[in-house]
């Protein structure tokens, strides 16, 4: 990534559709290629095709319409798969990618790159799910240990482009979905064909992929920005989709989802111009969380030094983690202590290693 580090600013520039200034396009391509965001210069090349080289225009309108293709096959898998599901009384939420496939215009289908089909289904759902997918070819490619405090199973068919990635709970550590039912609170029924499923509210579709990007994949901890996900989000706060950041707010609870939640925020008008209220981009962790994000992106060397400011949060995820369990807001002992060993190698590792999308 080093190589395409300087290309950040131009890249989220083309994103939001400002007029080309002095780009050099081979880092900018390949910043796009590792971040998954290619298809979705296509409305950049559309706006400014006059002034662009041909190759650029020619390769992103490739890449673009080749995503347009994949996709409609992806949601011709999904519909068949939430038809099998419901014929076993299984209506399922679909989560991130699937939940766009759903919802997004025909014509804006090629936008999101994306390589799986999230679905969520409730507890007691779970096999009969698993067992109508079965039905129509899927198989078993890997699931989740009968200890795991977290329950996925993960289909595929030898003829799709994309995986099922089934759960029964919304992405983020436990005690953020201790009930699954509070998903569907936040859900409306949408049709696919003659199928039907549940897609979450536009504001509670933004707050689940913050806490995935945050939480799920490690983002905050390791000062990862997702381009990808930053581009979803600021079309779900659009006019046509609608983030209500009162209700955003609400679903905030201590100060760890605070300051995640509060850092792609940040991210999300430093870099692609969205409107934010000012109440969630001012506080000094998500700041701080900002400039490392952009230092790392820069300067990859600085990733290990860097992951001494997860110790500023640790705290926080001990203290709503025990509270969680337990119940209780009494403030459990022990929270001042260092990682743990297992913990900083588990940070060590994935700070070095090579993670699709990520910057």
């Amino acid at each position: 990534m080093a190589k395409h580090s300087a290309a950040l600013t131009s890249l989220c520039n083309c994103l939001r559709g400002l007029p080309p200034a002095d780009v050099e396009w081979t880092s900018v391509i390949g910043l796009a290629n590792e971040t998954l965001t290619t298809p979705a210069l296509i409305d950049f090349v559309d706006q400014f095709a006059s002034v662009l080289p041909d190759d650029v225009c020619a390769y992103i309108r490739q890449v673009y319409h080749r995503n347009v293709l994949r996709n409609d096959r992806l949601a011709v898998q999904l519909e068949e798969a939430v038809i099998a599901m419901n014929g076993q009384g299984v209506t399922p939420i679909l989560l991130k990618g699937a939940a766009t496939l759903a919802t997004a215009p025909d014509e804006r289908r090629g936008i999101r790159l994306m390589s799986d089909l999230d679905i969520m289904v409730m507890p007691d759902e779970a096999e009969r799910a698993v067992a109508a997918l079965g039905a129509i070819g899927y198989q078993i490619h890997e699931r989740s240990l009968p200890e795991s405090q977290r329950w996925y199973v993960e289909l595929n068919r030898s003829r799709d482009v994309g995986t099922i990635d089934l759960q029964r709970a919304a992405p983020g550590p436990g005690y953020f979905n201790r009930d699954p039912g509070q998903t569907l609170n936040h859900c409306v029924p949408t049709r696919l064909g003659p199928g039907s499923a549940y897609v979450p509210t536009p504001t509670y579709r933004a707050l689940i992929l913050i806490i995935h990007d945050q939480f799920q994949d490690f983002g905050y901890w390791l000062g990862d920005l997702d381009l990808r996900h930053l581009l979803e989000l600021r079309d779900l706060s659009s006019p046509l989709g609608g983030i209500d950041w009162n209700e955003l707010i609400s679903h905030l609870s201590g100060e760890l989802m605070k300051n995640a939640v509060e850092t792609q925020l940040f991210a999300l008008a430093e870099l692609l111009g969205v409107e934010i209220p000012r109440s969630l981009r001012s506080r000094l962790i998500p700041r701080l969380q900002f400039m490392r994000q952009l230092m790392q992106a820069r300067y990859p060397a600085t990733r290990v030094p860097f992951l001494a400011m997860t110790v500023l949060d640790l705290r926080n995820y001990r203290r709503e983690a025990a509270i969680g369990r337990t119940k209780t807001s009494a403030r459990p002992r022990g929270l001042w202590s260092v990682p743990r060993a297992s913990t900083l190698q588990l940070l060590l590792r994935a700070t070095t290693a090579v993670r699709t999308g990520k910057v």
